[in-house]
C-alpha cells in the first residue's frame, strides 16, 4: 500500500475534487476466506459496521479472523468523488478513506468487542497518517449505522484516551460520523491478505488497552 503512499494531508473540497463515475467499479461478489457475499442483501439478523484503520488490507484481515463475522469488504467511504477507483482515491482528490465494512452477528460479537479490535490495532492519534502511510486516505475513522454505535464509538474513544495520554500518546483525531456512502475498492484489494499473506499490512498499534469493558452495553 505504501508504494502508492498519497502525502496530501488536506481534504479536497467539493469543486477541486474529482469527478468520478455513476457506475460502480467492478469488484468480486465473493468473500476470498469466508466464501460469503460481501454485497448486500445481507441475513436481516446481522449488523455492519464500518472503520477507517489506515491501510485497508491489514484493517480487514483484522476483523474477519473473528468469530461471529458474516463477512468483511474494503472500500471508500467519507469523501466526495462517487465510485472513485483506488488510484483516484490515491491522488488526495476524493476526500475519500480506506475503509472496512464488517458484517456481524450480534449475538456472536458485540460492535463494543469490534470497537476494542479498532482502538487497539491502529494509533488514533496521528491525523491524515498511519505508520508509513501518509496521506487523507489513511486516516482514523468509525462511521456508525446508528445513534447506539455512534453513542458507544464516542464513549469508547472518551475511555481510551486517559489511557493514550498515560502512555506517551496524543489526542485521539479519529472522526466519528453517521455512516457515509460505501463504495467497494477492486477486486484485487479485496481480501488481499489472504491472496497475498506475505503482502504489506501496515497496521501497528499502540500496545494500549482499550477499557470498553467497563462500559455499558
Amino acid at each position: 500500500m505504501f508504494f502508492f503512499a498519497n502525502k496530501k494531508t488536506k481534504l479536497p473540497d467539493p469543486a477541486s475534487a474529482l469527478p468520478g463515475r455513476t457506475q460502480a467499479i467492478p469488484t468480486s461478489t465473493t468473500h476470498f476466506v469466508l466464501q460469503t457475499p460481501i454485497k448486500p442483501p445481507f441475513p436481516t439478523h446481522l449488523q455492519q459496521a464500518l472503520f477507517g484503520m489506515g491501510c485497508f488490507w491489514g484493517a480487514e484481515r483484522k476483523f474477519w479472523t473473528q468469530q461471529g463475522i458474516h463477512t468483511t469488504a474494503v472500500g471508500y467511504a467519507a469523501g466526495i468523488t462517487p465510485n472513485p477507483t483506488y488510484h483516484e482515491v490515491c491522488s488526495g482528490m476524493t476526500g475519500h478513506n480506506e475503509v472496512v465494512l464488517v458484517v456481524f452477528d450480534p449475538l456472536t460479537i458485540s460492535y463494543q468487542a469490534l470497537l476494542r479490535i479498532f482502538w487497539e490495532s491502529h494509533d488514533p492519534t496521528q491525523g491524515m497518517r498511519q505508520g508509513n502511510d501518509t496521506g487523507t486516505q489513511y486516516r482514523s475513522g468509525i462511521y456508525t449505522s446508528d445513534n447506539t454505535q455512534h453513542q458507544q464509538a464516542l464513549a469508547t474513544r472518551d475511555a481510551f484516551q486517559p489511557r493514550l495520554l498515560a502512555a506517551g500518546f496524543g489526542t485521539i483525531t479519529t472522526e466519528i460520523l453517521p455512516a457515509p456512502t460505501f463504495y467497494y475498492a477492486e477486486e484485487y484489494h479485496q481480501q488481499y491478505l489472504a491472496k497475498v499473506p506475505d503482502g504489506y499490512c501496515g497496521l501497528g498499534g499502540t500496545g494500549v488497552s482499550c477499557p470498553i469493558g467497563l462500559l455499558p452495553a
